[in-house]
């Protein structure tokens, strides 16, 4: 009943398609001129649906410009003074104004007037002396519109764990008993060989999880095996060091956002690690089936799996803050960069947003079982990729408007976006896929 409960308290969302933009294609063998649906397609371009759905009024080009975000605060970030005045503030009496105050709130209806407290006299007299701003100088954020498949990274086997750096390309891919790094020209070839091939201390450990530090001089792994291990990756690849773990499985990895804070999960316990002393701070014990997966966002972290219940804790005081209860296996968490809000991946490929600090809550329902449930969000806040099974789909951020979808023959085990936003790499059966993003 509990679980019905707390179902009921989410806000439905639906992510939808709209039809493409004329954008510039560069021109290739491998790219078609036309857009086409993804299944239709295995090579080449990837572009959104051509056609949007009939209950879906188009947008002017004020949200389409300023869809860069979930919070409030993405949005206002984006805008010049003089189009938030547009847009939140028009020239018209204050009694008007309460009916053209927008909600910045997730979802296609992003924008759409809500009742607000009516503006003072005062408040209305300082907005009248504030120049406009010029929009050449406004700065705002671009979504991905395609994407091109560039490269095959051929790792020999299964490929757990994926990342990539924004500052040289090099690719990390991870799995059983080594580490492959392959240099940016690989990520332009079908059958390069790699730059570097880093064997684990035991053949027979396998890396499942894998985090490029903010810096990008760094990586740390885990998996099946008794420790964590730190990567130098500059100027050339070898291990820093490794931290005996307490466990035999590391299922998941996450970093604080000054990569000092180091999260491990195993079954029932997580290690909370300072990276910098190299120390184990904390064995953390959680539900032990709720063990899956793991984020940090701010001084809380964020635990799920199997028991279907998103746990959140204080980094703190390490006490149980929230527990909900979503009724399907939790797969994947990740935060975008404000570390604001957290998105779950389910087992039945619905995405759940919540915020870290209010409550809201909602749910971009997709129905469909499936094995895998990868989420990455992008650098620039703008977009997040959600990896289902065999399916990719860019989903811009906080509309919900699928930018882009790709199949690839085998289910995707992982992936990863490069801080500059200008690639995507997933993992799956025996290699890697690489594609460059298309604005």
């Amino acid at each position: 009943m509990s679980g019905q409960k707390d179902e009921a308290l989410f806000r439905i969302l639906r992510i939808y398609d709209e039809p493409e933009e004329t954008s510039n294609v560069p021109k290739s063998s491998d790219i078609s001129s036309q857009s086409h649906q993804a299944q239709s397609q295995p090579e080449g371009v990837y572009g959104m649906p051509p056609q949007a759905p009939g209950f879906l009024t188009p947008r002017g080009p004020l949200y389409q410009e300023t869809s860069a975000g979930i919070p409030q605060q993405w949005v206002l970030q984006t805008l010049g003074r003089s189009e938030l005045q547009a847009s939140c503030l028009p020239q018209a009496e204050p009694e008007a104004a309460a009916e053209l105050a927008p909600s910045f709130l997730p979802g296609p209806m992003f924008g759409q007037p809500c009742p607000s407290p009516l503006p003072s006299e005062e408040v209305w007299s300082f907005l009248g002396t504030i120049p406009p701003v010029p929009n050449e100088v406004v700065v705002r954020q671009r979504v991905p519109r395609r994407c091109w498949k560039v490269g095959r990274l051929r790792h020999g086997k299964k490929v757990y764990a994926v990342a990539i750096s924004s500052s040289t390309h090099h690719v990390y891919t991870c799995g059983h008993g080594y580490i492959k790094v392959w240099d940016e020209s690989a990520l332009h070839a079908r059958s390069k060989a790699p730059q570097a091939q880093l064997d684990l201390q035991d053949r027979q450990n396998c890396v499942l999880a894998c985090k490029l530090f903010p810096d990008e001089q760094c990586l740390i792994t885990g998996g099946l095996s008794q420790s964590l291990t730190l990567w130098d990756l500059a100027p050339t690849p070898r291990v820093r060091a490794r931290l005996a773990s307490t466990g035999p499985l590391c299922y998941s990895l996450a970093l604080s956002s000054d990569a000092q804070i180091c999260l491990a999960c195993f079954k029932g316990f997580v290690e909370i690690w300072d990276l910098q002393n190299q120390i184990l701070i904390r064995k953390h014990e959680v539900p032990e089936y709720g063990s899956r997966c793991v984020d940090i966002a701010g001084n809380k972290f964020w635990t799920g799996g199997e028991d279907t219940r998103l746990y959140s804790w204080d980094l703190r005081s390490y006490q149980r803050l929230q527990e909900h209860e979503l009724r399907h296996e939790i797969l994947s968490i990740t935060h975008e960069p404000t570390e604001e809000w957290v998105l779950v991946g389910l087992r039945t490929s619905d995405i759940i947003i919540l915020h870290t600090h209010r409550p809201e809550k909602f749910k971009a329902v997709l129905h469909k079982y499936v094995n895998h449930h990868n989420l990455k969000f992008a650098s620039c806040g703008s977009y997040f990729v959600t990896a289902i099974d065999e399916s990719i789909h860019c989903i811009a951020a906080p509309s919900l408007q699928r930018l882009f979808q790709v199949e690839e023959p085998t289910d995707v085990l992982c992936c990863d976006v490069s801080a500059d936003n200008q690639y995507l790499v997933t993992g799956s059966k025996n290699s890697a896929t690489v594609y460059q993003l298309l604005y």
